[in-house]
């Protein structure tokens, strides 16, 4: 038998829980987008962050975004987790282990995303405060100060990797001229 034959009947087989799992991601999706338009609305009624947005600060941003996510964990993530563990209890242990090392044991090709864009807005964030502006109004910022900053934060990050690559490559041309 095939690959594909093999997949055809496990879907054919399994085909009512790709339904309920369907189910309950637009379930749990729907929830989530729920939660936070809640908490948009809670947190500007509660005062947490402003209703206008040219007046947010770096301070109102990270405060948003923390406790954004600390309500999406709560109110979202934990149902999630539960939801998995439920499903892993009811269904996918049933499943005989050749199906399973067969269908789902295989080594996987993807790789995680880089954090990248979480590093250099912390980054940025790190820079507003040494600059005294994070009680500032964002819409004040300038764009030579935000174009600076992002060019500060690169040579910062340069600094901080070129250093200790140029001590390694320094040390590793070293030690193979000794071997020489």
């Amino acid at each position: 038998m095939s690959m594909e034959n093999e997949w055809r009947s496990f879907v054919r087989k399994y085909w009512r829980i790709g339904v309920v799992f369907v189910v309950a991601a637009v379930l749990f999706f729907a929830w989530s987008v729920y939660v936070f338009l809640w908490f948009v609305g809670m947190s500007q009624s509660s005062g947490l962050v402003p209703s206008v947005l040219n007046l947010w600060t770096m301070s109102h941003l990270v405060t948003f975004i923390v406790y954004a996510v600390l309500w999406e964990i709560l109110l979202v993530g934990v149902p999630i987790v539960v939801a998995g563990v439920v499903g892993w209890q009811l269904w996918w242990k049933k499943v005989p282990e050749m199906e399973r090392r067969f269908h789902f044991g295989g080594r996987k090709r993807s790789t995680g995303g880089g954090g990248g864009s979480l590093l250099f807005f912390i980054a940025f964030c790190v820079k507003v405060f040494i600059d005294g502006k994070w009680n500032t109004p964002i819409a004040s910022f300038t764009l030579d100060y935000v174009v600076g900053s992002m060019i500060t934060i690169l040579v910062w990050g340069l600094v901080t990797i070129g250093i200790p690559a140029a001590i390694g490559l320094t040390w590793w041309i070293s030690h193979e001229m000794k071997k020489v």
